[in-house]
């Protein structure tokens, strides 16, 4: 594994931005501002490399971006109904910053804040203190991802956190993927195929209503191969709510500590590649890119359009604090929250 590493200015503060080359020189370039990933260079059925991840062309851009590209979003990844938190009979009020309700940590979350990072055989460890009372988050919290990046072309994330008083935590990785090239245009032709029988309705604002519904009969099933575009327009209040998909699946046979091997493939015929995910994550959340619009340059000069990346977020359910139907998220003092995600990017 060779690493190499430069530095960027940033309004928050210096990044430094790591690039891993395996054996056979696939490549990752990872960042420190929101612990971040901002390319993945890997070939095509024909041997090609491309670049498969939407990166902006400034790292600087990736501050306080609209669409959280390649970050680690936190405290709590996805949304908190109205900001409201309750433990242990305790209230508090998160800012929130997404309608009515805290997205993704708030306005200054984890994808917003310089991380502590140092290099190991195989990858970058990232760690982040977030402060009692960060974005109104009870509790000091001290968060770790560690990246490994493997010669088969697997990128590993290992999430890690402890506290010192009870407080939830809910961390994941938001890079949207193009299997044919970052610059390619739509991934709505991609396939898409999830283990799971049921998803998770929401309200209008995209606040779990607490069901549990079956996929039969709608256009939230894929448990077989689909292309992604092949609903995305239906008359379904999942697609009309966030013009298109960004919704949250059950994976099938999930348990606390459970590896799910291909909880996620996504396939992109043009190329070959394949985007194999396993986690031990609950919920297999999928944004489709749905108002990528007007987001900052990317590496070929242009903002994205929408749909040009699909975000497949291995996660806890969102507003869980909330709705104890969901698995708890919920960390205390002496514990610890483990939890990993695995992309194998592979050819067909």
């Amino acid at each position: 594994m060779e690493i190499t590493k430069r530095t960027a200015p940033s309004p928050a503060g210096e990044i430094t931005i790591f690039t891993l080359v395996n054996a056979s020189g696939a490549s990752v370039e990872l960042s420190t501002l929101g612990a971040g990933i901002l390319a993945v260079n890997v070939p095509d059925s024909n041997g090609r490399s491309a670049n498969v991840v939407l990166s902006y062309r400034d790292p600087a851009s990736y501050l306080g971006d609209g669409p959280c590209l390649g970050k680690v979003p936190g405290r709590y990844a996805n949304r908190i109904a109205r900001g409201h938190l309750e433990i242990d009979g305790k209230t508090y009020q998160l800012n929130v910053n997404n309608g009515p309700n805290a997205l993704h940590g708030g306005p200054t979350g984890f994808q917003n804040r310089i991380w502590n990072a140092s290099e190991t055989k195989d990858g970058i460890i990232f760690t982040y203190r977030s402060e009692d009372g960060e974005e109104n988050y009870p509790g000091t919290l001290d968060a770790t991802v560690r990246y490994r990046w493997s010669d088969d072309n697997t990128l590993s994330l290992e999430f890690s956190a402890t506290t010192d008083a009870p407080t939830v935590v809910n961390l994941t990785n938001h890079t949207y993927w193009n299997l044919d090239g970052a610059d390619s245009g739509s991934a709505l032709d991609h396939t898409l195929l999830i283990r799971a029988d049921r998803y998770i309705p929401t309200d209008d604002t995209l606040i779990p209503t607490g069901e549990k519904a079956h996929v039969s009969g709608t256009p939230m099933d894929f448990r077989t191969f689909k292309r992604v575009g092949e609903d995305i327009a239906a008359d379904f209040p999942a697609l009309k709510y966030g013009k298109g998909y960004d919704a949250g699946w059950l994976v099938n046979g999930w348990e606390e500590g459970k590896m799910i091997s291909g909880a996620v493939i996504l396939r992109a015929a043009r190329s070959g590649r394949r985007l194999v995910i396993d986690s031990d994550q609950p919920d297999a959340h999928v944004y489709t890119g749905n108002w990528l619009d007007g987001s900052p340059e990317n590496r070929e000069g242009r903002p994205y359009r929408d749909y040009e990346g699909i975000a497949i977020e291995m996660q806890g359910v969102p507003d869980a604090p909330n709705q104890p139907c969901f698995p708890t998220q919920t960390l205390r003092p002496g514990e610890t929250y483990r939890r990993t995600i695995r992309f194998h990017l592979l050819t067909d």
